[in-house]
């Protein structure tokens, strides 16, 4: 009885990791993302462990990748509010594990971007910092957006990196592990630091 439930658990094991049966899992997704999002490019893949908000609001480009634990939320309703979030990815973008890019306002991600891993990127937070805002539990709190997030053409952004609202990061910049960027930084930058600072720009 032992071998044969020894058998039945390596079968099932070769089963899941099998190329049929990832081949047969990415296509169902990418099934769904074609149906569900707004624009869902040509050789893009989601990740089997994901969570897309609102996918209707969300458009992604051709060649889109991304390793495990996805999250794209556009939130259009909150505590009585309504917005009209936007998430747009350019194409041949690569993500790695662990990004969560969450929008009420607007997020553009350009082309050629590659993100490292656990990066978090928004437009909006809970509360203003305001004295009005404590008579909330912090959960509870109006989200409130500074403004849209831009991430111009070939970033390349690196590991832990966290991207507040109201942020414009222009062509060909490079950000350091670990930064908090809280501020917009011209083309060819190289940032890095809590918060993120100038660090060099790059020239010809």
């Amino acid at each position: 009885m032992n071998f044969f439930k020894k058998y039945i658990v390596n079968f099932l094991f070769d089963v899941l990791n099998s190329n049929a049966y990832k081949t047969h899992t990415q296509n169902k997704i990418n099934e769904w993302a074609r149906k569900s999002f707004k624009n869902f490019g040509t050789n893009s893949n989601l990740p089997e462990e994901h969570c897309i908000e609102n996918p209707k609001y969300i458009s992604i480009g051709k060649n889109f990748s991304s390793l495990f634990h996805l999250r794209l939320e556009a939130w259009d309703h909150f505590q009585g509010e309504s917005f009209t979030p936007e998430i747009i990815i350019g194409d041949d973008v690569i993500c790695n594990s662990d990004i969560h890019i969450g929008a009420i306002n607007k997020i553009i991600i350009g082309n050629n971007v590659l993100m490292a891993s656990r990066i978090y990127i928004s437009d909006h937070s809970h509360g203003n910092v305001s004295i009005e805002d404590l008579e909330h539990v912090p959960a509870m709190r109006p989200l409130y957006s500074k403004g849209p997030v831009i991430i111009e053409d070939n970033v390349w952004i690196g590991e832990g990196v966290c991207i507040l609202p109201g942020v414009t990061i222009g062509e060909n910049c490079i950000i350091g592990a670990n930064s908090v960027v809280n501020k917009s930084f011209p083309k060819n930058s190289v940032i890095a630091g809590i918060p993120a600072r100038l660090i060099k720009t790059l020239e010809n």
